[in-house]
């Protein structure tokens, strides 16, 4: 297998760049993009996850209680008809990150994910690729789309450092949440109209060894605004467009809020942890009291089968909270974070524009053409505008079909946990109306 040699992986967005007209500055409401997809409902993707818990129950009297009623468990899911294609786009590059590995060498300890590719694209040798990547890989990854595609928004990746003796990164738990966050962002980069292009997510699904393609010099610097950036640092934009200014304005809210409900989430997570403890140490205090108490045996006996089963209900939705609720949380801080860096790169590209426009106007010269420089700046502003905007009304649908899905299953659960807290309750109420005499007053 050959692996695809790398390219000018901003090619693709240069090429309708190019038709873009030069003649004057035209509004951002103007300019089309031709990549955007139109609004459509939304339907979110189902999540295996949340008919996990649709169990049966097995209360103190030993029967077994459904605990799915019509109006919980994965009706809430099933109701909304969940579909997995975002917006009607017809796929033809799926990709899947699972299978982790524990590599230990004399130098380093490492986790690989094997990274499974299927498609039916031309640019592609071969229909389906198996290989594997680290998390150091990923990054690679990352870091030449924003390189290539600065225009764009380049999906987050779970960060890469964890506090020493707080999280262990290689316990089961850790690997597989670092597993579904890289699962996710390689989805959401094969499901971009122009970053799925790039000739760098090709070498990364198909090359056996990153390693040489590491090593090699960038050919071009395509990064937007690099010449001007120290030039431009201070300049403050005359003429911002106000539909970016409100971009701004809302992700910092939105990061406000989100980062508040990330915290008390936390809370919740660990105050549930240490009830979790105390029911563990409760139960078998009933259990053992049984042994002593002939008359109370049943009852007490049911008593600690009732907290058992709270505390495996209780475990289950601190599970579920810790796996599935936080991490989407933190996916969306860092998503905020990457937004507002593809803004101050469209900031410093107008600025480029203006200034250059300004030296232009300055000249004391009888020339009605605008110069070609200054051309080519208003091009490159037309064109960061309309991939930006394509780009928020794309993660603005996913937010909303992402939420939908992750504040739908956290109802699910919670709703299964009361249900089955209630009905273990509930069961053991008949075990303490039973009188212990009522055999003997029978034979009286």
């Amino acid at each position: 297998m050959e692996a695809v040699g790398s390219g000018d992986s901003g090619a693709m967005s240069g090429v309708w760049c190019k038709s873009l007209h030069s003649s004057g500055q035209r509004s951002i409401h103007d300019v089309s993009h031709p990549l955007s997809a139109e609004k459509e409902p939304l339907t979110p993707s189902p999540d295996p996850a949340a008919t996990d818990g649709d169990k049966d129950l097995i209360l103190p009297n030993g029967t077994q209680v459904e605990t799915s009623s019509p109006v919980s468990s994965s009706s809430l899911l099933n109701r909304l008809q969940l579909d997995d294609d975002l917006d009607g786009e017809t796929r033809d590059l799926f990709v899947a990150v699972d299978d982790p590995k524990k590599h230990v060498s004399a130098m380093e300890t490492y986790i690989t994910y094997r990274v499974s590719t299927k498609t039916t694209r031309n640019e592609f040798d071969l229909p389906e690729y198996a290989v594997r990547r680290r998390y150091q890989d990923f990054d690679w990854l990352r870091n030449k789309l924003e390189e290539s595609q600065p225009t764009h928004l380049i999906p987050p990746l779970p960060e890469k450092f964890v506090v020493k003796g707080v999280v262990d990164r290689f316990s089961e738990e850790f690997v597989e949440t670092r597993r579904k966050a890289l699962d996710k962002f390689l989805k959401r980069i094969a499901d971009h109209p122009v970053l799925s292009f790039n000739d760098h997510f090709n070498i990364f699904l198909t090359a056996k060894d990153l390693n040489p393609y590491k090593k090699q010099a960038l050919a071009f610097i395509a990064k937007v605004g690099e010449s001007v950036k120290y030039v431009t640092g201070g300049y403050k934009l005359r003429n911002r467009p106000m539909e970016f200014a409100a971009m701004g304005d809302y992700l910092d809210t939105f990061s406000q809020k989100l980062g508040t409900i990330d915290r008390i989430a936390q809370r919740i997570v660990k105050e549930q942890g240490e009830y979790l403890v105390e029911l563990q140490e409760y139960g078998p205090i009933y259990s053992t009291w049984s042994t002593v108490e002939d008359e109370l045996s049943k009852p007490l006996d049911g008593m600690s089968n009732c907290v058992d089963n709270c505390c495996s209900s209780l475990e289950e939705l601190t599970e579920d909270m810790s796996e599935d609720f936080l991490p989407v949380l933190r996916e969306y801080v860092l998503y905020i974070e990457s937004m507002k860096n593809v803004l101050r790169k469209r900031d410093q590209v107008q600025a480029e524009y203006e200034t250059k426009l300004e030296a232009a106007a300055y000249k004391k010269e009888e020339k009605t053409v605008v110069p070609t420089n200054v051309e080519k700046c208003q091009d490159r502003v037309e064109c960061f505008n309309a991939d930006l905007k394509a780009d928020w009304d794309r993660w603005q649908n996913n937010k909303r079909q992402d939420f939908r899905q992750l504040l739908t299953g956290m109802s699910d659960k919670n709703i299964q946990y009361y249900e089955k807290c209630l009905a273990a309750w509930e069961s053991i109420v008949p075990l303490l109306q039973e009188k212990p005499d009522a055999k003997s007053e029978a034979h009286s």
